[in-house]
Order: C-alpha cells, then structure tokens, then sequence
C-alpha cells in the first residue's frame, strides 16, 4: 500500500522520501487530504544501445522538405 504524504510534509522530508521512491516505494502526494501525484521510481532501461545500428539506411527525403500549412497550424494548435 502506498504511503501517502501531504505536500507540506513533503517539501520538509524530499530528500527521504526520493530514497523511498528509489528504493522502490510508491509515494502519494496529497494537496488538502486528496491525491495529487505519485512519487515512483524511474524504470531502469532495458536493453544496451547499439551504436551504427543503422549504419547504410537512408532516410526519404521527402522527410526534409517543410510541412504543409495545414498540417503546420495542427501543430502549433491553431
């Protein structure tokens, strides 16, 4: 069960409970009694980075070119 944790406590103990959450602990943070956010543990990444894995693969060059303006206002949220 995690441990839950108002934010005044929080600011007071970070450093402690950051070990807990890296020790694997789950932390809730709660703002006036309700749950807030939760402290967790990175995930370690898995697997070991290949350098040149993709060494001779080309890339279309249509990739470059500048996007429509449509897609471009989609982007920017307009």
């Amino acid at each position: 069960m995690p441990q839950i944790v108002n934010v005044h406590e929080a600011k007071t103990h970070l450093s402690r409970l950051l070990d807990q959450a890296h020790a694997g602990e789950e932390i809730i943070l709660a703002k006036a009694g309700k749950p807030y956010a939760r402290l967790v543990p990175l995930a370690q990444p898995t697997g070991q980075r290949t350098p040149g894995r993709f060494k001779g693969m080309t890339i279309d060059p249509g990739f470059f070119e500048p996007l429509p303006e449509d897609e471009l206002r989609a982007w920017e949220g307009q």
